[in-house]
């Protein structure tokens, strides 16, 4: 029998908590029968909404937190106040190995902050990146970093790219991972001073498959299977991503529903658009895990659905049963 992995949910963070929170727990409860969610937040308040569903009981429990962290507070001043706050408490419930891994759409900020300070990053580790999977033309590519360290170091990067490589190979089954380093060209002599110092290092790393320079235009393409940067650079390629998608997207409906002709031929083509439409869509693939801590932290975005709360609890489930954070250990202890 496959062990019980135990996530503790942020039940009243994001634009749409707690209604698409607990639905997406629920969903993810009903998919696996090897995970338990703890919805922290306000007890009656998260009852009142899981009153309207049927699940395993056994698979979902509540904790009360009187307390939340919105997103316009300062985060370390939150996390050191509001120590009843439902992301705070959730932290605190991995940090004594309540549970495995931690699912929020609330503040990133909070969320960053909280995972070094409360859980702490693996020995080794010199920052813990936020990596979320972004669809391309053949699958998904892992974006490291899009969020966590605006000013990183070569040395940042070559983690990076490490964590990045077992990430995508253990939890996405993608062997021997391309590793490239987003820059303006793919010449080696072009980029900005840090992408010229961490060029070298990835060159020579024997851990990874670097494959050299990526330039934004090829990241869709799938040219590359962990696409390595900083968190300001990362955070502009994600931003622009999920701006050009959206309106693409609406463009797209807009022009099959222009006339009597192009509706008749969107409802010929309309199971075949669905599934391409699917597969860019981010929510498929969860949340961004922030790699490097001593326990799973899952960051999804504050507008998240219950698709994607339901698919970050699942991706915490492989997360575990792959055993990422052991290999992470493995990998940059023996180095440290």
């Amino acid at each position: 029998m496959a062990e019980m992995v135990n996530v503790a949910v942020d039940a009243m963070g994001g634009d749409n908590a707690p209604d698409e929170i607990v639905k997406g727990a629920v969903e993810a409860v009903n998919a696996n029968k090897n995970v338990k969610v703890f919805l922290v937040g306000k007890e009656d308040v998260i009852k009142k909404q899981l009153a309207q569903y049927t699940y395993e009981t056994l698979q979902i429990e509540v904790v009360n937190a009187t307390e939340i962290i919105e997103t316009a507070e300062p985060p370390v001043m939150a996390i050191r106040k509001k120590k009843d706050s439902s992301i705070v408490k959730s932290l605190y419930m991995v940090k004594d190995g309540t549970c495995d891994a931690f699912v929020s759409a609330g503040s990133t900020g909070a969320v960053l902050v909280g995972g070094q300070v409360v859980i702490g990053r693996i020995k080794g580790i010199e920052r813990p990146p936020l990596a979320p999977l972004i669809p391309t033309k053949d699958g998904v590519s892992l974006l490291i970093d899009c969020g966590a360290t605006v000013d990183a170091r070569a040395s940042h990067l070559v983690q990076f790219a490490k964590m990045g490589s077992i990430y995508m190979e253990n939890v996405m089954g993608v062997k021997n991972p391309r590793v490239a380093i987003v820059n303006i060209g793919a010449e080696e002599e072009k980029g900005n001073a840090l992408v010229k110092e961490t060029f070298p290092l990835l060159k020579n790393c024997p851990d990874i498959n670097f494959t050299g320079s990526i330039e934004a235009r090829d990241i869709p393409a799938g040219n590359a299977d962990v696409v390595v940067c900083e968190a300001f650079t990362g955070n502009v390629i994600l931003k622009m991503y999920e701006g050009v998608g959206g309106v693409l997207i609406k463009k797209i409906k807009e022009s099959l529903m222009s006339s009597l002709t192009t509706k008749i031929g969107a409802l010929l083509i309309k199971p075949t658009l669905k599934k391409t439409l699917k597969a860019f869509d981010t929510e498929q693939y969860g949340g961004a895990p922030m790699l490097g801590l001593n326990g799973l932290v899952v960051k999804t975005h504050g507008s998240s659905k219950s698709i994607e709360i339901k698919n970050s609890i699942l991706q915490c489930v492989t997360f575990k049963e792959q055993r990422i954070n052991d290999k992470i250990k493995e990998k940059i202890t023996l180095e440290a």
